[in-house]
């Protein structure tokens, strides 16, 4: 089965263009697979007109980031899965890096996403969390130059991301509840208390426009990643140990205190109520404990507040 590459897309007809030119000038070809969440834009006719090699599958409607790429996958298979988002530009050994990574045996390889306003600094290498199961990209702020001499993150960023096909359909794909944010952290946790590996790949470079679909501070995005933390909360039974319930609960209100004085919004208060109750009487899920960040409160409220800025 040959590689192939999978890009999410809605209403992004012009950042698509830009992701998908970047991929034709790949040192290593690979298949291209656009899957359309609803486009009203036009996406479409793009493909359609100017990149008439790529495979498209239209939803018709917004399933959401994982669901999507699951439905992709399925209709499209190609061993490994390589994730890239709509808002990155690849540089041309991306897919290379990648997969050369993959050839030492790991079950995923996280890449490595590069701020579009400093590009010679990292976005996100993958993601890790601490023992909250509050969710961090990986090196985000450091030079590129760290990613070369970096551990591995706990997995891979879903921006920009290699699996193996046998291992991603065995963990189950992405969790179908999950609309938008964290279903990267929810399936490298999977992974990892399955025993699957990941792997670093320093070379496999993307330029990322952090937050372009939604907005890094917007009431829709906060309502998002406040519903996904609420769920991962519960799925995972983190308030059923005091003490790390304890800490759950001051970082989640100063989190959403900090949402309500800066930028007028609940919206992420709201969204963790609704994704707690969302994850009521699911099977819980092992927590890979020797994986997380063992770090204090303050350090991750720190790591939010970098991100945020």
């Amino acid at each position: 089965m040959r590689p192939a590459i999978y890009i999410p897309t809605y209403d992004g007809r012009e950042r698509l263009g830009r992701t998908l030119r970047s991929l034709e000038a790949q040192s290593r070809p690979v298949d291209v697979v656009v899957v359309d969440n609803g486009s009203s834009d036009g996406t479409g006719e793009l493909l359609r007109e100017q990149f008439p090699e790529v495979a498209l599958l239209e939803l018709g409607r917004n399933l959401g980031f994982g669901p999507a790429l699951n439905r992709a996958i399925e209709a499209h298979p190609g061993d490994p899965a390589i994730l890239l988002n709509n808002d990155a530009v690849a540089e041309p050994r991306f897919v290379e890096a990648l997969l050369d990574a993959a050839a030492e045996g790991a079950e995923c390889i996280a890449g490595v996403l590069a701020q579009e306003a400093d590009p010679g600094r990292i976005d996100s290498a993958g993601v890790v969390a601490d023992r909250t199961l509050m969710g961090f990209d990986y090196l985000h702020g450091e030079p590129l130059a760290a990613a070369g001499r970096a551990p591995a993150p706990l997995g891979p960023s879903g921006g920009a991301a290699l699996y193996r096909l046998p291992a991603f359909r065995a963990a189950g794909g992405f969790d179908e509840r999950i609309f938008l944010y964290y279903e990267d952290l929810d399936l490298a946790l999977r992974l990892r208390a399955a025993g699957a590996r990941c792997r670093l790949a320093p070379e496999a470079r993307a330029v990322h426009a952090y937050s372009a679909s939604l907005g890094a501070g917007s009431g829709e995005k906060y309502a998002r990643t406040g519903w996904s933390r609420g769920y991962m909360l519960r799925r995972y039974g983190v308030m059923g140990r005091p003490r790390t319930a304890a800490r759950a609960l001051a970082a989640e209100a100063a989190i959403c205190a900090g949402q309500i004085l800066r930028d007028r919004t609940a919206q992420g208060l709201r969204g963790r109520l609704r994704g707690w109750r969302d994850g009521a009487g699911l099977e819980r899920r092992p927590v890979p404990e020797e994986a997380l960040l063992d770090i204090g409160l303050g350090e991750a409220l720190a790591l939010r507040r970098q991100r945020r800025g």
